[in-house]
């Protein structure tokens, strides 16, 4: 007689989403996207619609991969309590009560990555999502400060710390075509580009040699456009809203990763993607920037400009060879922590047994 095949393992992943592609849309589908049917996993994308959603191209372009492996649904629907009950396991991004609950009442083993820290405060929504945590069978935080924010100083039972993954380019420049500096991220307060462009002012560089490459955009661009222009900040190149692939050439091109935020991040995904093209950062002591960074990072205080400064002569002044290290070595140190999609398949079965 012959036996029937085995079906596949079902994973649900489920993430809120406000419909743009953000950190936690990338992180959901470089996971479902790299573990396809022939696995022995059977993997479902479904991203539950937030308030204020409002689906956007960057997040369309991004799904096309998946096929049709992605579902929307909504909050605490019915269309939710299906995919959960479809599923053998679930993956949840964040411990939403909606998605925590419904997995329980119907006994599906439940995994939660954590990628934002607990806000301050003690109201009943906060008490609410840290009880939802604790039902989990096992939490992945992205960085030990999220974790810390959530589990205080001793870790509670099955919780450890997961780099999140997503798309990363390779192929980096050897160091001597690098040049300068390069900052990516959105224009807004705390995010430390105005902070840098001051750093950059006042460090005396040769602008020739060490340009500061500015990619983003936002409220805060108007204001750092005038101030470049009425001081004659010369040696800042602004690039505004790039293609990812300009982007990649851009953090490629670069000496140095420029990261200053000062905005408690909870982890600091545009220090990975440096790290992962042998490219060395300069951070602020900010959140679990540090841990994503990795030990090779030339650090100072958030919103410290004078200590900024320093940073960015230091660096240009390292000598090459101490360069060529930090830069392999932040790329080295980086690899054992990315945990890929086979590791995430494994991490399903143990849950599923």
């Amino acid at each position: 007689m012959e036996t029937l095949p085995e079906r596949p393992l079902r994973v649900a992943i489920v993430s809120p989403t406000f419909g743009g592609y953000g950190g936690m849309e990338a992180f959901a589908c470089a996971v479902a996207s790299g573990l396809p049917l022939g696995t022995g996993l059977e993997v479902r994308l479904y991203l539950k619609r937030v308030a204020a959603f409002a689906l956007r191209p960057s997040l369309e372009a991004a799904l096309v991969s998946l096929g049709g492996r992605v579902w929307f649904v909504g909050r605490a629907s019915a269309a939710l309590f299906r995919a959960l009950a479809w599923a053998d396991v679930v993956h949840a991004q964040n411990p939403s009560p909606d998605v925590v609950l419904l997995s329980r009442l119907l006994r599906k083993p439940l995994l939660i990555t954590v990628h934002n820290r607990r806000l301050p405060g003690g109201g009943v929504r906060a008490r609410l999502w840290r009880s939802c945590l604790r039902l989990a069978n096992r939490r992945f935080y992205v960085s030990n400060y999220v974790r810390r924010s959530w589990e205080g100083e001793k870790s509670w039972p099955d919780s450890e710390v997961v780099f999140p993954i997503c798309e990363l380019a390779s192929d980096p420049k050897p160091p001597a075509a690098r040049r300068g500096f390069a900052f990516a991220a959105r224009w807004i307060p705390n995010k430390g580009v105005d902070t840098l462009v001051e750093a950059y002012a006042g460090s005396g560089l040769d602008p020739d040699i060490w340009p500061l490459r500015l990619i983003g955009d936002g409220p805060l661009r108007p204001r750092i456009e005038l101030r470049i222009r009425e001081a004659g900040i010369r040696g800042v190149e602004i690039l505004g809203f790039i293609s990812q692939a300009a982007k990649v050439e851009a953090i490629r091109s670069a000496r140095w990763m420029v990261v200053p935020p000062n905005t408690n991040e909870d982890f600091g995904l545009t220090a990975i993607e440096a790290r992962h093209l042998h490219v060395p950062c300069v951070i602020t002591r900010d959140g679990g920037l540090p841990e994503a960074a990795g030990g090779e990072a030339l650090v100072c205080a958030p919103g410290d400009v004078a200590g900024l400064t320093e940073c960015l002569r230091i660096a240009a002044a390292m000598p090459e060879a101490e360069y060529a290290r930090r830069a392999e070595s932040t790329y080295a140190t980086l690899l054992p922590k990315l945990a890929g999609p086979p590791f995430y398949a494994e991490a399903y079965r143990r849950l599923a047994e």
